[in-house]
């Protein structure tokens, strides 16, 4: 096993700059997510630690061992991606074992290897079927078993769940979690979806534009967001945020401090308690509401026209069209400059 430092990581295609200058340390052993929206470099930063992409400044580091010019067959990492990329005309056994084979490892250690990786993802009932007698999820679990197998220093996952339905998605991520528990290996996992980032990692990594906007934990992240940006991107749905006008008059009593104009109020919507207006932080017009039976997901729009969701108990008693209040807890409010985005 081994950490991987990464230094001043920058990729360029051309005169196009896509990742900037990218610092961060991951320790041996931990689960690190990758987490940001489509194009904001967090496939490509994988892919440059496996070495399927060329590092146009700045370090990778394996362990004490800079790979910048090392082979992706060289470096120790194994990778999972999106595709399952399994061999159609060979059996689950013959594709895990396909690896093996061709670095010449020896038939009873290929056994073994096999063996036990299909041991701990349940498919060993599956080694003599082909792929195309699987689900979406075995076939995932295929894929990942074929990584095992090469027993790698750090495992890289390239989104492996975006295949599969909801369920199958679920599932699979639990089987991930276990997996990690039980091989104690380096893992870093891409992924656009904050709940998976959120229920796997360790440590996240927020990346936007091809820069971190923020490390840390899950927790970290959610209680503590660094700038307005990973305040709105981690939790679901998203925190709302409200100016100086779409507050309710006595919103500064109830908060314990004046909100000036060059700040944004972040609340997230399962933080938002249904209040009367004497008491309300901020109230909006009943929009929709969504009865997800465990708990209502209720749209408003503010007075100013700003949309936000309260998450709720259960639904409220108004009438469509009709103003709720809402009050909160202060110290579950956030507080964001309104130019720099940057936590106050």
């Amino acid at each position: 096993m081994a950490g991987l430092t990464l230094r001043d990581v920058k990729k360029r295609y051309g005169e196009t700059q896509v990742i900037h200058g990218v610092d961060l340390d991951i320790e041996d052993g931990e689960f690190v997510v990758f987490v940001g929206p489509s194009g904001c470099g967090k496939s490509t930063l994988l892919r440059m630690i496996a070495g399927l992409e060329e590092i146009s400044d700045g370090t990778v580091a394996i362990g004490d061992q800079v790979v910048n010019d090392v082979a992706a067959s060289k470096r120790g990492v194994a990778m999972v991606f999106q595709s399952y990329a399994l061999y159609p005309h060979m059996t689950v056994y013959k594709n895990m074992a396909f690896g093996l084979k061709q670095a010449k490892t020896d038939p009873a250690e290929i056994e073994r290897r096999v063996s036990a990786a299909a041991d701990i993802l349940q498919i060993t009932d599956y080694l003599e079927r082909s792929p195309r007698n699987l689900s979406g999820g075995q076939r995932q679990r295929v894929a990942i078993g074929r990584a095992i197998v090469r027993d790698p220093e750090v495992f890289l996952f390239d989104e492996p769940l975006s295949n599969l339905d909801a369920a199958l998605r679920v599932q699979t991520r639990l089987e991930i979690a276990r997996l990690h528990e039980r091989l104690k290996t380096t893992m870093i996992y891409v992924t656009h979806d904050q709940v998976e980032a959120m229920t796997l990692a360790d440590k996240i990594v927020v990346l936007r534009d091809g820069r971190i906007e923020q490390v840390g934990s899950p927790i970290e992240l959610y209680e503590r967001p660094a700038n307005a940006f990973v305040a709105q991107f981690i939790g679901s749905p998203k925190m709302n945020f409200f100016s100086t006008a779409d507050l309710s008059p006595n919103a500064s009593n109830v908060l314990g401090k004046e909100v000036s104009a060059s700040e944004h109020v972040g609340l997230r919507p399962e933080h938002l308690i249904l209040t009367d207006a004497a008491s309300a932080v901020v109230e909006g017009r009943l929009d929709l509401v969504e009865n997800l039976g465990e708990y209502a997901l209720v749209h408003l729009i503010s007075a100013t026209g700003v949309e936000f969701i309260a998450k709720t108990e259960k639904p409220p008693a108004a009438e469509k069209g009709g103003m709720i209040g809402f009050t909160v807890k202060p110290e579950l409010a956030h507080y964001f400059d309104t130019e720099s985005g940057l936590r106050k």
